[in-house]
């Protein structure tokens, strides 16, 4: 005797659009608040960190020592996403959400407090870096878990377009880091900002973390998580179950993610010394141009997820990256021509078209995994891709030297990522998603607890 097969079962209807929509834009708030703690850092660094903290390493030495410090909280982002992820699989993603802000928020506005080599040697510098070991950390789940929070309160039908509000949070995050130093640039002359100027962007953390938790507080459970909970579908160890079943997910997963994630770390870093540096722009200049682009990617984000809702989320990562392979050498060739309009101009162009690939990133890596391990699948993805990522301004640094910053070395590195990433969208448009039934929902097929 012969028993049928049991046939997949759908998984609960997805809250009302009202909440889908206040948890989305909740989510995005949140994430632009930690984007805001963790791009200060950033921009302080391309200016200030050198002199303040690496000052006997001289010039180059500073900058080469500023920019691998960026790269520490990048290195330690997979550690996070692992720990945040397997926390994130088993607890819940909103409770997991409230750790990442908390460390996050603590250890930017504790930057603040540090004291400088001038005043404490390389004191200063090592409780740096152990801070931005802390912020790292945090980063690694931040991610992940935001673009969940958006995507498993909705209809899978328009996952694509929710996964890319949460995106939204780094554009404005880099606006208000880039607001606050263009602002203090203005108000305070150059000595008193590198006196104790520099501290009142990291200070602003702690108010800012307030309100990110209340923010978190106030959202409820994802539903999705509540099914993987009442069915008993929780993996003892989620990443261990994700490498397992998705190895070769969770490889186009971290190509597709490298554009996106890459293109910031070379346009808002590396570019803001380079044009500094060499080119004779000046910083407040560069901010300038930064924040513009930033304003243009509030409408383009939300219009590129839009699209992928109608085309597919790999779609419209790999037309971005097509797009910014096409454009990226003829971009920096006219960048060699010191004038605003050409500053603006190229922040705008290479700010589109890598936005297209970072806007749907989210969507496309919530297709490929399935949901009782997604958190640490999104988050491990994002995070060794952040990794790479964060040393592209020192990688960049080292070939503009070694070819004494002939104009098109930067074009190298975007190249380089926007092949990879263009790869590895066009494998996960081949690649098997989640079904979706005829009234909206996602098709899970039962797995044992």
């Amino acid at each position: 005797m012969t028993t049928a097969a049991p046939s997949p079962a759908p998984a609960p209807l997805p809250a009302s659009t009202s909440t889908t929509r206040r948890v989305a834009w909740a989510s995005m708030i949140g994430t632009s608040l930690e984007s805001f703690d963790f791009y200060v850092f950033a921009y302080f660094s391309a200016y200030f960190i050198g002199p303040l903290f690496f000052d006997p390493l001289g010039q180059f030495g500073g900058t080469l020592a500023a920019f691998a410090t960026i790269g520490v909280a990048f290195v330690v982002r997979p550690i996070g996403a692992a720990i945040f992820g397997h926390l994130g699989d088993r607890i819940g993603r909103r409770a997991t959400l409230l750790w990442t802000v908390g460390v996050m928020g603590v250890a930017t506005g504790l930057i603040g407090l540090l004291p400088t080599y001038a005043q404490a040697g390389w004191l200063g510098a090592v409780l740096l870096v152990l801070l931005r070991v802390a912020q790292g950390l945090s980063l690694g789940g931040e991610w992940g878990g935001s673009i969940l929070l958006a995507t498993e309160h909705a209809n899978p039908v328009k996952r694509a377009f929710y996964a890319a509000v949460p995106q939204l949070g780094s554009p404005v995050g880099s606006i208000l880091s880039a607001v606050v130093f263009i602002v203090m640039t203005l108000a305070l002359p150059a000595e008193e900002l590198a006196a104790w100027g520099w501290r009142i962007p990291f200070l602003l953390a702690f108010p800012l973390l307030l309100v990110s938790l209340w923010l978190r507080i106030s959202i409820d459970e994802t539903p999705v998580f509540k099914s993987v909970l009442a069915e008993h579908r929780r993996d003892r160890v989620p990443f261990a179950a994700m490498f397992r079943a998705q190895p070769v997910a969770l490889l186009v997963a971290f190509g597709a993610a490298l554009l996106g994630i890459g293109s910031y770390s070379l346009m808002n870093t590396y570019t803001i010394n380079y044009g500094v540096t060499t080119l004779g722009f000046t910083f407040q200049d560069l901010l300038v141009a930064t924040t513009i682009g930033g304003l243009l990617q509030l409408v383009t984000i939300p219009l590129f997820g839009w699209w992928a809702t109608r085309i597919g989320s790999a779609k419209v990562v790999a037309y971005g990256a097509l797009g910014t392979l096409l454009i990226t050498f003829p971009m920096y060739w006219l960048l060699q021509f010191a004038s605003f309009p050409v500053l603006v101009g190229t922040m705008i162009v290479g700010g589109i078209l890598p936005t297209m690939s970072w806007a749907a990133l989210g969507g496309l890596m919530n297709d490929l995994f399935a949901d009782h391990y997604r958190y640490s699948a999104l988050s491990v993805a994002y995070a060794v891709a952040a990794a790479v990522s964060g040393f592209v301004p020192l990688v960049t640094t080292l070939l503009g030297e070694s070819t004494g910053y002939v104009w098109w070395h930067p074009g190298v590195v975007l190249a380089l990522l926007s092949a990879i990433t263009l790869v590895s969208a066009w494998a996960a448009a081949r690649m098997r998603h989640a079904p979706i039934s005829e009234d909206g929902r996602e098709v899970v097929e039962p797995v044992a607890a």
